[in-house]
């Protein structure tokens, strides 16, 4: 008999920056005896947890190529699954088309809940966004109506229909968990905040009127932390489905992440606040010389409207069930830097 919570789970779209992270959890922390990482894309492995590559070589873990746009039927996936966790996505804005979007994140639903019946599992991880909730600002808690504006917002809010459809199938027996994370950062990452950080170090990160701009997010190390406790939790207490923001407790001011680099940092500067409209200006003018020399660049329009428009989630779920927090902005940049220090080279 084994000790540990889970035999076998499977994690598709595991491959990923949150799938190898929850992995690397689920394998140090004995709660899974064996992970199968599930997908189509060639594994970062350069930005894995290091724990991983020895699991991969005791077979503990395994790697198996699935598309979750089709039906799941990969020889090398379990008979039986004890926790099937649902990360696959598309999910970066911008840089896809609206219908695959809708491609991977509803057809990957579907194909998802589909095999989880076949293998007669009975709890599923399903990772969301904050994007369902639209640019409406002022705070947003899980009771807040979504209002979706892109496609990336409308494909996750479907998902989260059809997984909730697979548990209330069963609903004494089945549980579901559904995370709405923020902005997550952390080693080896390259989203908004690593941007954020080269742009500070590196003296061309300005405000734009947006000092108080609240921005939801939370560290990687945090996420997988709370996604292993919110499941453990719903089950103790009987909660079939729980659907979570996750966020720190109280979501950052932009400001308030530029003192927090700094100091991790140990720098200090002097950041301009430039008015809104010359930056957007200048986002489309080097955006129209960079593309036909094929030039990336962090200026992209559609990242720089984003950063006036705040993201001031609440996490009220975890609150009100009192989750331990283990990190905060400050450590968890400390832990980051001590993990991965070339990530925060000047």
């Amino acid at each position: 008999m084994t000790s540990a919570t889970y035999q076998h789970c499977v994690i598709f779209g595991g491959k990923g920056y949150i799938g190898s992270f929850f992995a690397a959890h689920l394998l140090d922390s004995r709660l899974a005896d064996k992970v199968y990482l599930a997908d189509i894309s060639e594994s970062k492995r350069s930005t894995w947890p290091v724990s991983l590559e020895q699991a991969l070589k005791d077979g503990r873990l395994v790697l198996v190529n699935a598309d979750v746009r089709n039906e799941i039927n990969a020889e090398d996936l379990p008979e039986h699954c004890d926790l099937i966790c649902n990360f696959a996505a598309i999910h970066r804005e911008p840089g896809h088309e609206d219908i695959e979007y809708f491609e991977t994140n509803l057809k990957g639903a579907e194909n998802v809940c589909g095999w989880a019946e076949k293998v007669r599992c009975q709890s599923i991880i399903f990772t969301s966004s904050i994007a369902p909730y639209g640019i409406q600002e002022g705070e947003k808690d899980e009771s807040t109506l979504p209002v979706p504006v892109t496609a990336y917002g409308s494909s996750k809010l479907a998902a989260e229909k059809i997984h909730i459809a697979w548990q209330n199938r069963d609903k004494s027996n089945r549980y579901l968990s559904i995370a709405r994370p923020g902005v997550i950062y952390g080693p080896g990452e390259d989203g908004n905040v690593p941007r954020m950080i080269r742009a500070v170090i590196q003296r061309y990160f300005m405000f734009m009127g947006n000092r108080e701009t609240r921005k939801a997010g939370g560290y990687i190390k945090e996420l997988v932390l709370a996604m292993a406790w919110v499941v453990a939790h719903q089950k103790e207490q009987g909660q079939n489905i729980v659907l979570y923001n996750f966020s720190s407790a109280v979501a950052p001011s932009i400001a308030e992440y530029v003192s927090a680099i700094c100091n991790v940092a140990n720098i200090k500067r002097t950041i301009l606040n430039v008015p809104f409209i010359v930056v957007l200006a200048a986002s489309y003018v080097i955006s129209i010389l960079a593309r036909p020399f094929g030039i990336k660049h962090p200026f992209s329009p559609v990242r720089i409207k984003k950063l006036i428009h705040s993201n001031d989630i609440i996490p009220k779920y975890l609150i009100d069930e009192e989750y331990p927090y283990t990190y905060d902005l400050d450590s968890s940049f400390r832990d980051w830097i001590q993990d991965r220090p070339e990530d925060w080279l000047r």
